[in-house]
């Protein structure tokens, strides 16, 4: 093994020109951590905010970040006996605490790692790290959510909305989403029940229709904004609201008050148990991937500005990075 590889290095916050590819380091591996091939990578909403400089004060430069892994495990620390050289497993590196997936290897705490689901590719599996587990976390550990139920769920044809409808129709829930016209029919195939054009009506209106006035459950928020100042509007009583989004602008929370509603702001922490689960449902064929693009590390910038501007593009899904080059092979 050669003790440098290529990675992509965010060397100042600002726009989408702010990598540059080097040649770095090849992390040690500690008594309880792996030493990762990666093969592909992804890009969330959480990279161009911290590329943006959002997340200064918690992101020393230059860095390597990135928040989705899949490859094979190419060395193992001398604690480690959950898996073997040559697994092929996905996961989130630790965020705000470490290097990230914009590089050929990765050096990862073993209790992060999942194995890879058997039906995926790695392009495939890459995409679903970060916005799986956060999904999951956000569904069964904070708004419990149960068959039976309404769930509205805000930006279905996004990349984490691809994911949330699918994961909200395993568990049971009736789904309704927000979603441009032009993508009714893509989120319906994900197994939305209804969707709402939010630029031609108002969705608070649309979920009275919908749910007989009763309103919905749960909303996951992807979005933030007024979009979570008016959730408690759509709420049945004693709903729950998780979103991922964080407060720019002060909420009047008065009608949720109101209605005993339980708000739950999410900012995923990562293990293996949330990774396991959903590999469950993958695997079963109940979730899929949902990719809308696929580059080679050596073009994060078009990749970042893909995803950030990617809803004027008809961007559906995940930005992914090939960075093994299996996509061309």
């Amino acid at each position: 093994m050669t003790n440098t590889m290529k990675a992509a290095v965010l060397t100042h916050f600002g726009g989408p020109n702010a990598f540059e590819l080097r040649d770095v380091q090849v992390p040690a591996v500690g008594p309880r951590q792996v030493r990762v091939r990666v093969h592909a990578t992804a890009i969330n909403p959480l990279d161009y905010q911290i590329r943006r400089g959002d997340y200064a004060d918690y992101v020393p430069l230059p860095a390597i970040i990135g928040h989705d892994i899949s490859g094979v495990i190419e060395e193992l620390g001398a604690e480690v006996h959950e898996f073997t050289v040559g697994d092929e497993v996905h996961y989130t590196p630790k965020i705000f605490g470490g290097a990230g997936s914009y590089a050929e290897q990765h050096v990862a705490d073993v209790e992060l790692v999942g194995r890879k689901p058997r039906n995926l590719t790695h392009l495939e599996a890459a995409s679903l790290t970060l916005v799986g587990g956060t999904v999951w976390e956000a569904f069964n550990q904070r708004a419990q959510l149960k068959a039976g139920e309404t769930i509205l769920i805000h930006g279905g044809a996004g990349g984490v909305g691809t994911i949330a409808v699918q994961v909200a129709k395993a568990i049971g829930a009736r789904v309704i989403t927000t979603a441009l016209a032009r993508d009714h029919d893509f989120v319906r195939s994900l197994g939305a029940d209804e969707a709402i054009d939010f630029t031609a009506e108002d969705y608070v209106e649309a979920v009275g229709l919908l749910t007989g006035g009763e309103g919905v459950n749960v909303i996951f928020d992807t979005i933030g904004g007024d979009t979570l100042t008016r959730s408690p509007l759509a709420l049945a009583d004693a709903g729950r609201v998780v979103s991922l989004v964080d407060i720019a602008q002060p909420q009047n929370l008065i009608e949720a008050w109101g209605k005993n509603a339980a708000y739950h702001f999410v900012f995923t922490r990562q293990n293996r148990g949330k990774l396991d689960a959903l590999t469950d449902l993958i695997e079963r064929g109940l979730v899929k991937p949902a990719i809308g693009a696929t580059l080679p590390l050596a073009r994060i910038g078009e990749a970042h500005d893909l995803l950030e501007n990617g809803s004027a593009r008809g961007l559906r899904g995940k930005v992914v990075i090939d960075v093994s080059g299996e996509a061309s092979a």
